[in-house]
């Protein structure tokens, strides 16, 4: 087994890497060659939980698990919220043969997996990025949207603005180029915006449907159990939505589940799956001014994916710790 560290991913694991790697494994997903139980989540103490997710894909042909905890608080200390280990397994013998750094990969392959539905569904002219959130995950979807379209404005939103202004001056140390606004204003930050990930912790809605500009792309990734959300009814009912696996969605997307409870939404009123629009069998945008979003909640295709692309360049140059069993 090769046991790769934090940095040992974020050198193996580039994000324009990361975004074809998940395009390519949502296909298979769409395609129905991926087994994924639903992720499991057990509480460890206050809001404190530990989420497994296991799955197996069939190219390249592994399965494996990912073991993860969500410490909400964790950022307040200089942590990741997301920490864990992968652990992959190859299928022909079933040998466990790499063990990796889980919160990184997990930060990369969701706003990889954000930039694989923008460069989707977004228009082709999208230039402005509104960012809600200002932690980690806000930093990758910087950096992967900035692999799909030119953007030339960001504007950075999140409950503080001290925070808000820290990350919009990292970002224009890394972006000279971009023309960048910051505050505590989301609906500020929204309203023009051609490009909005949502990236926040938030329990309840944090962003309305009604702020949204006709043409926008939104991407919904902070909340990924159904007791979260981040948009309110009317961003589920503005927009068309598409989904990276329709059963998480069904049982774990705290807005989709509240509505079809509440009777105001359906399932069938859900466009399909991200991968069902890349391989051509559910259509796209329709036109410049519909509102299209994607609704991310995180698969395990999408870690193992990313897993074997790491251990792949591992191998071939040498990475990491070998451990015998």
């Amino acid at each position: 087994m090769i046991v790769l560290s934090h940095d040992d991913v974020a050198d193996l694991l580039p994000m324009h890497e990361a975004i074809e790697a998940v395009e390519t494994v949502m296909k298979q997903v769409s395609r129905g060659t991926a087994t994924l139980p639903l992720r499991t989540a057990t509480p460890v103490g206050g809001n404190n939980r530990m989420g497994l997710m296991p799955g197996a894909i069939a190219d390249p042909a592994c399965f494996g698990v990912k073991m993860i905890s969500l410490f909400p608080d964790n950022p307040a200390r200089g942590l990741s919220s997301h920490r864990g280990a992968m652990v992959l397994f190859e299928a022909e013998t079933g040998g466990a043969v790499a063990m990796m750094d889980a919160s990184l990969l997990t930060a990369i392959r969701t706003a990889a997996a954000s930039a694989v539905a923008t460069r989707a569904l977004a228009r082709p002219d999208a230039s402005h990025l509104a960012i809600v959130g200002t932690g980690e995950q806000a930093e990758h979807h910087l950096d992967a949207m900035m692999c799909v379209r030119e953007i030339t404005r960001l504007s950075v939103a999140g409950r503080s603005a001290g925070k808000a202004e820290a990350f919009a001056n990292r970002a224009a140390g890394l972006y000279p180029e971009l023309d960048i606004s910051h505050g505590s204003d989301i609906k500020a930050a929204i309203e023009s915006a051609d490009i909005v990930c949502t990236v926040t912790a938030s329990p309840t809605p944090i962003v309305k449907g009604e702020w949204v500009a006709e043409g926008a792309h939104v991407n919904i990734v902070g909340s990924s159990i159904p007791t979260m959300r981040e948009v309110d009814d009317e961003m589920v009912l503005r927009g068309d939505i598409w989904v990276d696996y329709l059963p998480s969605t069904l049982s774990q997307a705290g807005e989709i589940v509240d509505m079809i409870k509440a009777g105001t939404f359906s399932a069938d009123q859900l466009q399909g799956e991200i991968g069902a629009r890349l391989t051509g069998d559910i259509p796209g945008r329709t036109g410049p001014g519909q509102i299209t979003i994607y609704r991310s909640l995180g698969i395990a295709a999408q870690d193992l994916a990313t897993a074997h692309h790491v251990l792949t360049r591992a191998r071939a140059e040498a990475r990491g710790q070998y451990v015998a069993f």
